[in-house]
């Protein structure tokens, strides 16, 4: 598939993923998504790959939002279908995806560019960057998620307010919710968050990869989360990666993961 939205590349394991249509402030529209998601399981599936960085083109937006003018004319079955398809074919991959993803916030992150950046497995912004639901402004809630990861990450009392009020918070109000991890300059955002994917990349992708099953087990209705962890704590001792790790640990010397 050629992309014509997004831009992807990858360096010594680390896949940046850029949305490219700063023009329309990275407003998420149906061929994005389609390709979000071909770029998310290419990436997957590539064994060179360790991790994705998913930002945004430009200086302005990370993702401005959903691209308005594709469903304003929806009708109630269209509106089910929208919020169904995108949350299957991209929000919900991405959050379960077996390699960690990071969403590297460098600007206007509003609906569904927060809701995008809230399903990746953690957060950093630039210091320019906003982020909010504004949905019940336009009559509507957010679809793509963000009224079950929001109040996850934020609590309840918080992200009802956003919800309600519609308002942008800042970079830094971001990082006091726990929204995101860190902030940085928008000059050094990228890098940075390079920075920490290099250090992600130096520990077990196998054991990550169980890492984030069982974090993910936690939020899903029906499941034991400590019954999924004790399963993938059990499995790792059946791998390779763990009699490295435990090897190198006793024998004082620094790991060679074989699954990396």
């Amino acid at each position: 598939m050629q992309y014509t939205n997004i831009i992807s590349t990858t360096v010594n394991g680390v896949n940046t993923i850029l949305i490219n249509r700063p023009k329309k402030l990275n407003a998420l529209n149906s061929d994005t998504i389609n390709e979000l998601q071909v770029a998310m399981s290419r990436a997957n599936e590539d064994k060179d790959i360790k991790i994705v960085i998913l930002s945004g083109s430009g200086e302005k937006a990370f993702v401005a939002g959903a691209d308005i003018s594709e469903f304003a004319d929806f009708d109630v079955e269209e509106g089910k279908y929208l919020a169904a398809d995108g949350q299957h074919k991209l929000f919900d991959f991405i959050e379960t995806l077996s390699i960690p993803v990071i969403a590297a916030v460098n600007g206007f992150a509003l609906g569904g560019g927060l809701e995008l950046a809230m399903a990746c497995h953690f957060r950093i912004a630039s210091d320019n960057a906003k982020m909010g639901l504004p949905e019940v402004s336009l009559g509507v809630i957010p679809g793509y998620g963000g009224t079950q990861r929001l109040p996850q990450l934020v609590g309840k009392g918080r992200a009802m307010e956003m919800i309600m009020t519609a308002n942008m918070i800042t970079a830094n109000e971001a990082r006091e919710y726990g929204l995101v991890n860190y902030v940085t300059t928008q000059e050094d955002l990228l890098s940075f968050t390079t920075k920490i994917a290099l250090r992600i990349i130096t520990n077990s992708s196998v054991a990550i990869t169980a890492a984030i099953k069982a974090i993910n087990a936690n939020f899903m209705d029906g499941i034991n989360g400590f019954n999924i962890e004790i399963n993938e704590f059990g499995n790792c001792f059946g791998t390779n990666d763990f009699k490295e790790g435990t090897q190198a640990f006793l024998q004082k010397r620094k790991a060679k993961f074989p699954g990396n």
